[in-house]
């Protein structure tokens, strides 16, 4: 099998990654959308890091999708909304032992994947740590965090995991990949759209805490309902310590927002509200919620779904 990364999305979190396993010299290959965008790739000679103001250059290789030759494994960084898109685009490119690492916020994407590439591993990864993009292949790590990854499907440790100690990437596996990424869906729907409604910063939702324990009592009762109990165990309490650590953060739904670009809604608080509906669930709170931001979104010319 080849150990070459094949990286598909050179945002922010593609490029911290990335950048990270060429330094400690694994071999990696960005997949960008087309002909144009890999020119001005080229023109740029590489990625740009920036960890404790302290630019570095990664000369990284980068092809299209439509470049010939087998993947053997891929990093999917791209947004929940463009992610089995982008992996049809390479799908004929899988190798028959192939894996998936998919690194998208929310619930939903991963199944769509997952269908579009039935012969694949697909491993899915739940990620605290932060960076946003300075410009065109640029980025700037901005908060240490932690990844879990696991399958669903099958417990065995990958024979690559090493790659991330070694490039200094915070990782741990887990056969309970599913109750992490439910926990951390719960925990976005508590927080991010209501600092889209109410305009503020993570820590403006103090003011706001009887609305935030609504949403969590709901999407206890929903953790529970979908066989995620441990999920649901002390979410209103994680919560509010969400909250008081980032107080001077901005959601990532707000910057969004704010920087006019589609959110993530339908893999977040769209997923729970369907699941919601799937299991005969009425949750007033968390569907006043959903209205409220859709009406929002629309008041704004972005897209709701």
């Amino acid at each position: 099998m080849s150990s070459t990364w094949h990286i598909l999305g050179a945002g922010s979190l593609g490029s911290l990654w990335a950048c990270r396993l060429a330094r400690a010299g694994k071999a990696v290959r960005l997949i960008l959308r087309d002909g144009q965008r890999l020119q001005a790739y080229q023109q740029a000679g590489g990625l740009t890091l920036v960890e404790q103001d302290q630019p570095r250059h990664y000369a990284i290789p980068a092809e299209t999708a439509q470049a010939h030759g087998p993947i053997h494994r891929l990093l999917v960084a791209c947004k929940a909304y463009d992610a089995a898109a982008a992996i049809a685009g390479v799908a004929a490119r899988l190798a028959d032992d192939a894996e998936v690492l998919l690194l998208q916020n929310g619930l939903g994407s991963q199944d769509e994947v997952a269908d579009l590439v039935p012969r694949a591993r697909c491993i899915f990864a739940s990620s605290t740590e932060g960076a946003f993009r300075e410009g065109d292949w640029q980025v700037r790590f901005a908060g240490h965090g932690f990844n879990w990854l696991g399958d669903p499907r099958n417990p065995a440790v990958p024979a690559w995991f090493d790659d991330l100690h070694e490039a200094a990437i915070p990782g741990e596996w887990t056969v309970d990949i599913l109750t992490r990424l439910w926990r951390k869906l719960a925990l976005n729907c508590a927080i991010n759209p209501l600092t889209v409604l109410h305009d503020c910063q993570n820590g403006g939702l103090l003011g706001h805490l009887d609305e935030v324990d609504a949403l969590c009592a709901e999407l206890a009762q929903l953790l529970r309902r979908c066989g995620q109990p441990q999920a649901a165990v002390e979410l209103n309490e994680e919560v509010q310590r969400v909250i008081v650590a980032t107080a001077a953060n901005y959601s990532s739904m707000y910057q969004d927002v704010r920087a006019g670009r589609r959110t993530e809604v339908h893999y977040l608080l769209g997923h729970a509200c369907r699941a919601a509906g799937r299991h005969g669930l009425q949750l007033p709170a968390l569907e006043r919620l959903q209205q409220r931001l859709v009406d929002n979104l629309r008041l704004r010319g972005l897209p709701c779904d």
